[in-house]
């Protein structure tokens, strides 16, 4: 059977030769652009064996941890059908251990891990040149080829199993997020560190860190081996381990697509339902989904989101006049940002006008309605901050300062989220109806919204004050105080946001009659 699917996949790969000569041309093309690309990768690696070992590490680190980010993503962005796809042999009744061995052995026939045994083979002479036994060179290129080929063949059967059928431009938006928000703070963080000859401490510890993860653990060992690091065992252990994991999910994946019957696709599934074919169906789900096509369609909304950024860096005009020195006035905007991100739901079950009935009438949970609310406004703020954050710290120069930055944003982002999920509920205030101007503002009677506003936005600063606090130190005192202020911020952040959703979903749930004579009234 191992030869069967050995011959198939060799037909599969030749068959793309096939075929009318504009195919046939872009595929050839598209080969010859490959091979040059490879073999400029292959020079470039070589010309890394004069380098210091400590360079080499963190190139091949580095870039051994993207190769192996992209093999575990690369399923989620590509909508071609897998070849291999174990449901394709269920007809012939197979057992799913030997199968799953069988197509992961298959899966090393493929042009891109012959393109990354390439590239790997090259990484393994540099280290060789660098004094690394061969046998250890080829050990940790050989495992390097493993783990992506595995993490390929994983996140194939996954997609295959939870996605295929709910994959949409929303989804694909939603993956293609994900990878700006990683690959643009890393960006950042490399341009602004100085050479100087010498591996930057900051880049040192990220490779460190690296090399004992599932991503870099098999590109670090020769290098770690050639220091006589003793974290070089630790990373080998790392690396048979994450192979080990993949191997057994691979077996489990197998086994599930074998003995399982996809079911009918539903018609929510069936794609022209933008967010609600993505949510899960859930009635958090549910809300989550109407308050994203509400988010990203209302102008009401839309109005609200430009005005962050503006108000945020409107705040460094005065500073800078007052002679505050310019690193300093750097890092003000961003936290001032998270602060209005987590205040953007504070009024929110008022911009549904009288859509709240839905919610009240269908007998929702007010769990369900104060968390499938803040989806939106996690999406957008996480992502937002995410590139905001390391950015403020190229500025400021300091980068010891990130975490006590990352700690201030999420506590006063998260804070801000938990008290905006009771004041939307317990009091929410008149504004423009659906479809009129964000600018023109109905009129009021007492002082709702200025209770309202003020609740949260100076609730949040005053939880947020212990991270504040450390943060101060860390950038006038001692940088010890950022990792206190980083984890202080984290674990103050989620507790009011737990608590905040708690306490709001009380109140929207013993309120609900209220909150539908308000939306009738206004």
């Amino acid at each position: 059977m191992a030869a069967h699917v050995l011959r198939l996949r060799l037909a599969i790969l030749l068959g793309t030769l096939r075929g009318d000569a504009r195919h046939v041309a872009r595929v050839v093309t598209g080969l010859v652009i490959l091979v040059v690309a490879t073999a400029i990768g292959c020079w470039g690696i070589l010309s890394l064996r004069d380098s210091p070992g400590a360079a080499v590490l963190a190139v091949t680190v580095l870039g051994g941890s993207g190769v192996t980010l992209g093999y575990a993503l690369a399923p989620l962005f590509g909508a071609a059908t897998d070849p291999l796809d174990p449901r394709r042999f269920s007809v012939f009744g197979p057992a799913p251990a030997r199968l799953a061995g069988i197509l992961g052995a298959v899966g090393f026939v493929s042009v891109p891990t012959l393109v990354l045994a390439t590239l790997c083979t090259c990484v393994a002479v540099v280290w060789t040149a660098h004094g690394v036994a061969w046998p250890a060179a080829a050990l940790g290129a050989l495992l390097q080829v493993v783990t992506c080929v595995l993490l390929a063949r994983v996140g194939m059967a996954v997609t295959s199993m939870f996605l295929d059928d709910r994959r949409s431009r929303e989804l694909s938006g939603l993956f293609a997020l994900v990878i700006v928000v990683v690959v643009v703070p890393v960006g950042v963080f490399l341009s602004s560190l100085e050479w100087d000859g010498v591996v930057p401490t900051q880049l040192t510890e990220a490779v460190r860190l690296l090399a004992l993860t599932p991503l870099g653990a098999a590109a670090a060992f020769p290098g770690l081996l050639a220091a006589g690091s003793p974290e070089a065992a630790l990373s080998l252990l790392v690396s048979l381990a994450t192979i080990v994991a993949l191997g057994l999910l691979w077996v489990w994946a197998v086994h599930r697509v074998l003995t399982t019957t996809e079911r009918p696709m539903a018609t929510r599934e069936r794609g022209g339902l933008g967010w609600f074919a993505v949510a899960p169906g859930t009635p958090a789900g549910a809300v989550a989904a109407r308050s994203l096509l509400y988010w990203f369609g209302d102008r009401r909304y839309l109005a609200n989101i430009v005005v962050i950024p503006i108000a945020a860096a409107l705040t460094m005009v005065p500073l800078l006049v007052a002679g505050v020195p310019p690193a300093i006035v750097a890092l003000v905007p961003v936290p001032l940002a998270a602060l209005f991100f987590g205040w953007l739901p504070h009024n929110d079950v008022a911009y549904d006008s009288t859509a709240v009935w839905m919610h009240i009438a269908s007998g929702i949970r007010g769990a369900s309605d104060r968390i499938g609310r803040l989806v939106p406004v996690l999406l957008l703020g996480i992502p937002v901050l995410a590139l905001a954050i390391p950015f403020a710290i190229s500025v400021h120069g300091r980068w010891a300062v990130l975490p006590a930055m990352v700690g201030v944003c999420a506590c006063l982002f998260l804070s801000g989220l938990g008290l905006s999920s009771i004041s939307s509920a317990a009091w929410p205030y008149a504004v423009t109806r659906p479809g009129e101007s964000p600018f023109q503002q109905p009129p009021r009677t007492g002082s709702g919204s200025a209770i309202t506003q003020t609740f949260v936005m100076v609730g949040a600063v005053v939880l947020s004050a212990p991270a504040l606090w450390w943060a101060w130190l860390a950038l006038t005192r001692d940088v010890f105080y950022a990792e206190m202020a980083l984890w202080g911020g984290l674990a103050i952040g989620l507790v009011v946001l737990l608590i905040g959703i708690a306490i709001g979903s009380l109140v929207f749930s013993r309120r609900s009659g209220r909150i539908m004579e308000f939306a009738e009234s206004t």
